[in-house]
């Protein structure tokens, strides 16, 4: 259950203006964010992040996103793990990719560009970080600069998103639900804390 309710689209003065469009896009807002709501700067300020980590520059869309469920996976957050796996899927990462990604270091699906960035975002993510001047020699072998910028942008915009939503046992929406449960209940993904039931009571 939630530690505090997400808001509903008709207490939110401001929703089209926040989440119009992405709420035409996907096809809902993420509860984490209609709990965020309650202070729109912070809305506008995190939107404003998210796109330039999560589509700006010219790492590919679908690496991105596997770095985020990476990321989010070694953080330990559920609810970013499943949002990450819908991502990914709809990025075009297909159901096997997403359920073998924690044996990325020997599946052969796994280029060597994809090892090193995924390598960076499970060690990145882990307390205390464990990343060593290693991951960056391999990862200068496949990505410039700035594209390791774009990669450590993905993972600590999800650092910001796995302590918020783990912080608030944020309930999970039925669509990234479905993803995970598909693609990653064998490997022991469950929606724990973050599963459907009754919301918390406070205003």
């Amino acid at each position: 259950m939630s530690n505090l309710r997400a808001l509903e689209p008709d207490e939110i003065e401001q929703f089209d203006e926040l989440f119009g469009e992405l709420a035409a896009l996907a096809g809902f807002v993420p509860n984490s964010l209609l709990t965020m709501a309650r202070r729109p700067n912070l809305v506008r300020a995190f939107n404003g992040l998210a796109m330039a980590a999560l589509r700006d520059g010219t790492v590919d869309d679908a690496l991105k996103a596997m770095v985020a469920h990476v990321a989010s996976a070694a953080a330990g957050c559920r609810y970013c793990e499943a949002h990450t796996a819908a991502t990914a899927a709809g990025r075009g990462v297909d159901d096997n990719r997403l359920a073998a990604i924690w044996d990325f270091e020997h599946d052969e699906r796994f280029t060597d560009a994809e090892r090193a960035a995924l390598r960076l975002a499970r060690d990145a993510a882990q307390v205390p970080n464990v990343v060593t001047p290693a991951h960056f020699d391999a990862l200068h072998e496949h990505f410039d600069d700035g594209e390791i910028v774009e990669l450590v942008g993905v993972i600590a915009t999800f650092g910001f998103l796995n302590r918020w939503n783990d912080t608030f046992a944020t309930t999970l929406e039925e669509h990234p639900t479905n993803v995970a449960e598909r693609t990653l209940a064998e490997r022991g993904w469950a929606a724990g804390k973050h599963g459907p039931g009754t919301r918390a009571a406070q205003p």
